[in-house]
């Protein structure tokens, strides 16, 4: 079973909610070794996607995500504006067109993601970022592909690679962003961008198994 365009529009939904619900945890964790302003940042941007939700709920998947992205990259201040924006940008440029999701719909949209972050951030694996998150979930997604596992089951998988991912940025150096001004002192500490990431797929596994 695909996901459909209303699944989608679910997912951004609770994603909303979510991080409005961890604004402070996230919020806490960059005050560790960022501005601490990331779970502040991503409300003030997700509270902007979720009152823009509306109008083009009924829109083509694509479109639903270029806005989604668009409306992140001019509400949320930092570097995470313009590195969750293209996250959206480039999976809407994906899935252009479409009213469902296939697993290699969505696997191809979130690779998409990946390299547009990476790109734009500029940061590798192992750097202490949210490409430490996003990197093993789209891994995930590709080898649940090749073992030709259903859907719910690899979104699972991704899940729980972005949080293995997640969690292996406490002991890294940073390298990147704010962050990498501490040196040493930034290990000991989980990434928040990473923190967002997990959490952001988790609830992608959670919201369309209900409906898959």
């Amino acid at each position: 079973m695909p996901v459909y365009r209303d699944d989608v529009v679910a997912w951004i939904k609770a994603v909303g909610e979510m991080i409005a619900e961890n604004s402070s945890y996230l919020t806490e964790l960059d005050s560790a070794i960022g501005d601490a302003d990331h779970g502040a940042n991503m409300e003030r941007g997700f509270k902007a996607v979720l009152n823009k939700l509306p109008e083009i709920s009924d829109k083509d998947i694509g479109t639903i995500f270029k806005t989604v992205g668009m409306t992140l990259l001019s509400t949320v201040g930092g570097a995470g504006g313009p590195l969750y924006g293209t996250w959206f940008l480039q999976a809407g440029m994906k899935t252009a067109g479409k009213m469902e999701l296939t697993l290699a719909d969505w696997t191809e949209a979130l690779e998409a993601s990946l390299s547009g972050v990476v790109m734009r951030g500029k940061a590798e694996l192992g750097d202490k970022t949210m490409v430490d998150a996003l990197t093993p979930a789209v891994n995930a997604l590709k080898q649940a592909i090749q073992e030709n596992q259903p859907i719910n089951a690899a979104l699972e998988l991704s899940a729980d690679s972005a949080k293995k991912g997640m969690e292996g940025t406490i002991p890294l150096v940073a390298r990147k962003g704010r962050a990498s001004y501490l040196g040493e002192r930034s290990a000991g500490h989980q990434d928040p961008g990473a923190t967002s990431t997990y959490l952001m797929l988790k609830v992608a596994a959670e919201t369309w198994k209900k409906s898959i």
